[in-house]
């Protein structure tokens, strides 16, 4: 090669290097069974969900999200992002003010409000899984999206390494009986299909509601007595014991109440189907553990 040729090349090489690339194309398939299509990677995430907030920023997203839920109050750095409206309503001048690239959200977030977004060609992912290895599924989906994949996929890995530990270690654990509390009046708990049931099943729990197929079914009194549980877990903010679970002691002869079985988990970590939900099984797990231990 002459020495114009080798200088030409050099000039081509430099100037590649100085010209931005274009940005690869993304897409992922959400919860809804939705194939979600960007251009390129999102930089202006809106989140409309307490756990959506929660998987953005494990998957790596956190410096991309500009707008909450008031109720995103995890992890810290989420309290100082914009806020977009709360459970009851968004603020969609606010959110369209943002211009978001994605937005994460959840079949309960204001769907005529969000389905607007849509219309307006706002791209939706919904995060709503099904299992709980879902949760994981969601990480690595919202980072191919973020396009923050390694950072996500170490997440999941180890959101499924926990996951597995916990239900190796209980794989032969005597079953216990469980009526999970929601709230008490109305009295709500959780149906078969519901995350928190598949979390029982883990730690060698069984969902005494187990054949209720809502998510959030209300029950009676007479049948939480009739079912007899071994163990009333109570979900609550914070794992703060509410006065209300004390209540079934009035039922001194009720299995739960008779050996003392009455524990609260922390509801933040349950009622999200995000990162954290792993360390709620994990809670949830060793009040089993003593409810078995009471039971000897």
């Amino acid at each position: 090669m002459t020495h114009a040729a080798r200088r030409w090349v050099c000039v081509v090489a430099l100037v590649a290097a100085c010209t931005p690339m274009a940005r690869a194309a993304v897409e992922a398939v959400d919860d809804a069974g939705v194939t979600v299509k960007l251009a390129s990677p999102a930089t202006r995430i809106v989140s409309l969900a307490p756990h959506a907030t929660e998987l953005l920023y494990a998957a790596g997203a956190g410096d991309r999200v500009v707008g909450v839920l008031a109720t995103s109050d995890w992890p810290p750095e989420a309290l100082s992002k914009p806020k977009v409206g709360d459970a009851r309503a968004l603020d969609m001048e606010r959110i369209l003010l943002l211009a978001p690239d994605l937005v994460v959200t959840w079949p309960f977030a204001a769907p005529a409000q969000v389905g607007a977004l849509t219309a307006r060609g706002v791209p939706v992912f919904t995060a709503n899984p099904a299992t709980i290895d879902g949760i994981a599924r969601d990480m690595e989906r919202l980072g191919a999206l973020a396009g923050t994949s390694p950072v996500a996929a170490a997440r999941a890995a180890e959101f499924r390494t926990q996951l597995a530990g916990l239900s190796s270690r209980y794989a032969d654990a005597k079953t216990v009986r469980v009526f999970y509390e929601i709230w008490d009046v109305p009295l709500y708990t959780v149906g078969g299909n519901h995350l928190i049931s598949q979390a029982l099943r883990v730690c060698g729990g069984e969902n005494v509601f187990a054949s209720l197929s809502l998510p959030a079914p209300g029950v009676s009194v007479e049948a939480v007595l009739a079912a007899k549980p071994d163990a009333i877990v109570a979900g609550a903010d914070r794992a703060v014991r509410p006065a209300w679970l004390d209540d079934w002691k009035r039922w001194p002869t009720l299995p739960a109440v008779a050996r003392g079985n009455l524990f609260t988990v922390d509801a933040n970590l349950l009622h999200r189907s995000g990162p954290r939900f792993v360390d709620g099984v994990d809670a949830l797990c060793a009040a089993l553990a003593q409810a078995r231990s009471a039971s000897r």
